[in-house]
């Protein structure tokens, strides 16, 4: 049988890769701290919402606890890792670095420590699109876009896990798919990522605070299509290999403010800031090689994308 340990389970994109791999009659074991980096409740919903499966378990602790991890692994048959714990954030990053770097590379070390001697058929490791930095090479190609150029301590620490993810592949032969998430965004999302605040400013009539003119643009991914291209991930070892997961459609921050107008029927009272340090001025994938290697095929349009997201924002947080 198929047995998953997903980390950080708790959180948004997790939660739907453990969600689709259940549909997909895997056995998954889940691990979170809980922190409180967004609230708890949030998480705590979605745990028990993967709970209402049998074939789901939960354990509430650190990956950096490698003893739990020990544990796990001698409990569990466990065949496959999908480590999606981590500390995100991009502007945080920059004023508590050292939490980033304890959680998303200590974590990461020790996990991949703790499964190096274990019959592990594929580790799959989520990194980010922030290793790009502001690369010119557009679109961003795992191949021969530079990512040796971070610009926030948030995307040094994912470029550090995919250098010891190659490490632990050629000193112990472990399959490792490294995922390079785009803006990954809808139902279950974080509170603290761009499509939940303009929806909320926007919804209670408050200010959005747009940092810079409007002209920056995002690979806004949907999770149903990103959820889809990680489990296929999981299912298929190919040694070492880096993959993007984006949408491969660019969205500017200011079609992105009148897609939510629109969709609200509301107007928006937006003020103009400088650009944030650490922010990049694009992300666009270039998603050929998923596309082949893991025959990823997303198809949601941000305006659809956002449509679902709206309609589950109204029923589940919104309480006018």
């Amino acid at each position: 049988m198929t047995i998953v340990l997903v980390t950080g389970v708790a959180g948004f994109i997790a939660s739907h890769v453990a969600e689709l791999l259940l549909e997909d009659k895997a056995e998954v074991i889940g691990i979170d701290n809980i922190n409180d980096y967004y609230p708890v409740s949030y998480k705590k919903k979605n745990i028990e919402h993967l709970s209402r499966c049998p074939n789901f378990t939960f354990v509430e602790g650190d990956i950096c606890n490698r003893a739990l991890l020990e544990k796990l692994f001698k409990d569990n048959e466990i065949t496959h890792v999908a480590h999606l714990a981590a500390r995100a954030g991009v502007r945080p990053s920059i004023i508590d670095p050292l939490i980033y770097e304890e959680a998303n590379v200590r974590g990461t070390l020790t996990l991949l420590e703790v499964v190096k001697d274990k019959k592990i058929q594929n580790f799959v490791l989520t990194s980010s699109s922030s290793v790009y930095g502001n690369s010119k090479k557009i679109p961003f190609s795992e191949i021969d876009a530079a990512t040796d150029f971070a610009i926030s301590p948030y995307a040094a620490t994912k470029k550090a896990t995919e250098v010891l993810g190659h490490t632990y592949h050629h000193l112990y032969g472990l399959n490792v798919n490294v995922i390079r998430p785009f803006t990954v965004y809808g139902p279950r999302g974080r509170p603290d990522m761009a499509p939940w605040l303009f929806l909320e400013a926007t919804l209670k009539g408050n200010q959005i605070k747009r940092f810079g003119d409007g002209s920056s643009r995002r690979d806004y991914t949907f999770i149903g299509d990103f959820a889809r291209g990680f489990v296929n991930a999981i299912y298929r070892p190919l040694g070492y290999q880096i993959f993007n997961l984006g949408n491969s459609q660019t969205v500017s921050l200011t079609e992105a403010l009148e897609t939510i107008s629109e969709l609200t029927g509301k107007k928006q009272h937006i003020v103009e800031l400088p650009l944030q340090p650490g922010d990049v001025e694009l992300t666009f994938a270039d998603i050929s090689k998923a596309r082949e290697l893991l025959s990823y095929s997303p198809n949601t349009s941000f305006k659809e994308g956002m449509q679902e997201f709206y309609s589950w924002f109204m029923q589940n947080i919104y309480s006018g």
